[in-house]
């Protein structure tokens, strides 16, 4: 902990050192303690996002405080950090036509007339869906989630589009990880052997030295050996059983036999006898979801291109000014 510790304060040293050569006191209002292409970041703005990773920075330090001086710009460069990304998601929706306003103060605006909106609603008896009453941490997630979701769809909508994805690299992507997109194209045959407790000793050693479950299941008091195939084109939905026997499966290699699964009054141990993937069936039933991946990561790459190329401005003096009342009452 103490090296984990040392070196988040180098690195906020790096930072702050950063920070105060950008940093020249800003003009303006009396509350902005930053900019990001001339779009000012407030005390509020600042102390909002300080106050949302608060326990997360208080959990990396573990012992200190973020109360301690040092904790507190730590936190402030992780709210900086985080407001550039999301300021920048704003500025790219207001040139999209998905919002009006980027500034902090119109989001406190919206909070609250949404949730007098939903007030209202709930008095004249009408179906709300989701909370009834949003916190301002949830409200800003929702907010920015539903517009990181809106810029995705329509950056990427048509070819030659920021983020458009080819039918190309989709495949290049599945082929990459047939494993993982391949779930539920993918047919197990494999043996399961069944044994209530209490165990024989050595049944562990057994079952390693034999190399198959059925050189093992006859000499077992009570053990039950069958032979079954799991479809996962023939599944609609998975279970927890289903669930419970891919984790399973899905590492076992043909022939190799699993670790003993614990159940109630019993063990068992599954045995890999083959598997096969439809692989047309896998990337149809998955390019949907892979197409929306490489948006997803695209959507990241081009935001945080746009983070590296904004004039920022961090005001350090009004950034120090805040302490741990201002972040915890």
């Amino acid at each position: 902990m103490r090296r984990r510790t040392v070196a988040l304060i180098c690195g906020l040293a790096v930072v702050l050192g950063a920070l105060a050569v950008t940093g020249a006191v800003l003009a303006g209002p009396a509350d902005r303690v930053a900019t990001l292409d001339g779009h000012p970041v407030t005390r509020d703005e600042l102390v909002f996002h300080m106050r949302r990773l608060a326990p997360t920075v208080q959990n990396e330090l573990g012992s200190t405080q973020v109360g301690d001086p040092t904790a507190l710009r730590l936190l402030a460069s992780r709210a900086l950090d985080e407001i550039w990304r999301d300021k920048a998601t704003l500025l790219f929706a207001e040139e999209n036509g998905l919002t009006d306003s980027v500034d902090y103060a119109d989001f406190r605006a919206e909070w609250t007339a949404e949730n007098k909106r939903r007030a209202q609603a709930v008095a004249r008896g009408e179906t709300v869906y989701g909370v009834t009453e949003f916190s301002a941490d949830e409200f800003y997630s929702h907010r920015l989630a539903e517009l990181t979701t809106g810029l995705q769809q329509r950056l990427s909508a048509t070819a030659g589009a920021p983020l458009w994805v080819t039918d190309a690299e989709v495949r290049s992507a599945f082929d990459a990880d047939r494993q993982q997109w391949s779930a539920n194209a993918t047919r197990y045959s494999y043996a399961q052997m069944v044994v209530p407790l209490p165990l024989k000793p050595g049944l562990q050693a057994r079952v390693a030295a034999a190399g198959r479950l059925a050189d093992v299941a006859a000499a077992e008091p009570g053990a039950r050996l069958t032979k079954a195939t799991y479809d996962g084109a023939a599944t609609s939905g998975l279970n927890a059983h289903d669930q419970d026997l891919l984790a399973v499966l899905g590492k076992l290699s043909p022939g190799q036999i699993s670790a003993p699964v614990a159940g109630t009054g019993q063990v068992t141990y599954y045995q890999l006898d083959g598997k096969t993937v439809d692989a047309d069936a896998a990337f149809a039933g998955y390019a949907g979801r892979i197409r929306q991946s490489l948006v997803a990561q695209k959507f990241d790459q081009f935001l945080q291109s746009r983070v590296d190329h904004s004039d920022i401005k961090v005001d350090t003096a009004a950034v120090d000014s805040i302490d741990a009342k201002d972040v915890w009452s």
